[in-house]
């Protein structure tokens, strides 16, 4: 384990967590640009909804590698290095004035910049200084931090896109990212685990054997609907909303309330996973989910309706990740 002193678990701990809320909190909003932007610049629903897919498909791409690159040379280059790309992508599509530059920008640079900042990767640090008889709960904790970078983010940007204007808005969302770099130098660089027996072996043989494994596939297709449940409604909530003819902030406190109550789920899944089957709890989240998004297509949609919903999808948003 690193040497340095002052780099205790604790500390480590908070380092992460603030990793994670930033990381998460900064890229949350999103969805509240779609309306503002393509207005401004003439520009349809798909060219924006294009770059958010950009985004999520080199954000779950990058992240094996920026965990393999981690696990070479530390957490603390990799995040640090990422928190600049993100700040950098940011700032330029508070500039885009073209499809391709937004999509270059919002698109490929953010993508990466969420990928090499992930909770995931703080939370692989945090594991590696508790072990892992405490994973679940740590998996757990990094999550929680997440969300609360979620639910503070959400009504910021939204206050600032109409105190500021949308351009200025992600100007100040890039600055906030960069603070991820400080962060970083918290984390331990060791990527062994501890009281962890070292693997051994390349990447290429650890992804073969785990491409080989019936249960990899079959958790790799439910992260495939978790992550598609997660980036559809984040960027299509607040533009529905507004839709329906509510008010632009009940987007926002939509998806502010979503971040809320998966803090509570994300802690009752870590809890659980480490007294009960995970297989059994993630198969109970997969369902719940499908009712609730059922019985949204279903009701009456008020703004007291949306906050319900928000609530409960809320709590079981990312509780498949501790699991």
């Amino acid at each position: 384990m690193n040497n340095t002193r002052w780099r205790l678990p604790a500390v480590v701990l908070l380092g992460g967590c603030l990793i994670s809320l930033i990381g998460f909190g900064v890229r949350s909003p999103f969805g509240l640009y779609l309306g503002p932007m393509t207005s401004a610049l003439g520009w349809d629903r798909e060219t924006y909804a294009l770059a958010m897919a950009i985004q999520n498909l080199l954000w779950g791409v990058g992240l094996p590698v920026a965990g393999a690159l981690a696990d070479r040379y530390g957490s603390v280059a990799v995040i640090a290095g990422g928190a600049f790309i993100y700040a950098l992508g940011i700032m330029g599509m508070s500039m885009a004035e073209s499809a391709w530059m937004l999509h270059l920008t919002g698109g490929l640079l953010v993508g990466i910049g969420v990928a090499f900042t992930s909770f995931q990767l703080a939370i692989a640090a945090m594991v590696r200084v508790v072990g892992p008889a405490k994973r679940s709960l740590v998996m757990g904790a990094g999550t929680a931090a997440g969300s609360v970078g979620q639910v503070l983010y959400s009504p910021l940007a939204q206050s600032m896109i109409v105190d500021y204007g949308w351009s200025a808005s992600l100007m100040m969302l890039a600055m906030s990212a960069l603070v991820i770099v400080p962060l970083a130098l918290l984390l331990p660089n060791d990527p062994q685990v501890h009281n962890e027996q070292p693997l051994h072996g390349s990447v290429t043989e650890a992804l073969v054997e785990a491409f080989r494994h019936r249960g990899y596939l079959l958790l790799t297709a439910g992260f495939f609907v978790c992550g598609f449940h997660v980036a559809f409604i984040t960027v299509h909530l607040p533009a529905y909303v507004t839709d329906l003819g509510l008010g632009r902030h009940v987007g926002a406190w939509c998806i502010s309330l979503i971040g809320l109550f998966n803090i509570a789920g994300s802690f009752l899944s870590g809890w659980y996973g480490q007294h009960a089957s995970k297989k059994f709890g993630l198969s109970v989240i997969y369902l719940l989910r499908a009712l609730v998004l059922l019985a949204l297509l279903l009701v009456t949609k008020t703004e007291y309706t949306m906050y319900v919903f928000a609530g409960a999808i809320g709590m079981l948003w990312l509780a498949t990740i501790p699991l």
